[in-house]
């Protein structure tokens, strides 16, 4: 979207919109931003009637009909919708001359990622979160498993053995642990919980299997001196519940709307 939104730009002006203030239950966060043409809009503020008044002032403000300000948007029966928040959206004119702040300015944060595992599921998931807001390494014992087309943000390194690669890992990474060897897995783990434990900074770290397979896991992990409390810091089975398929794109949705939602807290 963002560079949709700069290629259009550099062609002619626009007016930015963006959220500037969310108060109770509303469609888009404060950030969330929409760019308007004379004659197309790039991206949204949330859908609606509240967009279709955004949209028409954004215009007034291109056409010199209005000025670029702050405006409060009550989202009930007068907007048509029954949120019931407000949303204060902020118009700001725009021009070939912004692109480089507005880039600085709208690019989102990505959130590091490690990925343990060049298998199909690993594949899967790359392709997924590369579409979304994660920086991602990509880790594997062995040579030559790496795809050559990869999303931008995706970084790939062979390690051997791979568990070393956890005590390099970006702090407040999150680790997807999914190697052709269940040695390997079992290995990433303790890694992961090691670090955990001097510190703190590795937020989930989830690992694909069953029950069996962790119930495995979690006697071997204790007999290697890690206490229940750290291993509930472990997340397996993988995936939000209910998703019943197995193959590597169902799994990879899965996984990917639990990292989101544990990106929401």
């Amino acid at each position: 979207m963002l560079q949709e939104f700069v290629t259009q730009l550099k062609r002619e002006d626009a007016v930015l919109v963006s959220v500037a203030l969310a108060q109770g239950s509303v469609p888009r966060e404060a950030g969330a931003w929409m760019a308007v043409f004379d004659q197309t809009c790039v991206n949204t503020v949330g859908g609606g009637h509240l967009e279709f008044q955004a949209l028409k002032h954004a215009r007034d403000c291109l056409q010199g009909q209005a000025q670029p300000s702050q405006r409060r948007y009550a989202l009930g029966p007068a907007l048509g919708q029954c949120c019931g928040g407000v949303v204060h959206l902020q118009f700001e004119r725009v021009g070939a001359a912004d692109v480089p702040q507005l880039l600085k300015r709208l690019e989102p944060v990505p959130n590091a990622l490690a990925l343990f595992g060049g298998g199909h599921v690993g594949t899967a998931l790359v392709q997924v979160l590369g579409r979304l807001p994660f920086a991602i390494d990509w880790f594997d014992s062995r040579d030559e498993i790496f795809p050559e087309n990869l999303p931008v943000g995706v970084r790939c390194e062979h390690s051997e053995p791979v568990a070393s690669a956890v005590r390099d890992l970006v702090p407040g990474s999150r680790v997807l642990i999914m190697s052709f060897s269940h040695a390997e897995d079992l290995d990433v783990v303790a890694a992961c919980l090691q670090r955990q434990r001097e510190f703190g900074d590795l937020p989930y770290v989830g690992l694909i299997g069953s029950k069996t397979k962790w119930a495995s896991f979690r006697q071997q992990l204790r007999a290697r001196g890690f206490s229940e409390q750290e291993l509930a810091h472990v997340t397996c089975p993988i995936g939000v519940p209910g998703i019943r398929g197995k193959e590597p794109e169902v799994i990879a949705v899965a996984v990917a709307a639990q990292l989101l939602q544990q990106l929401n807290g």
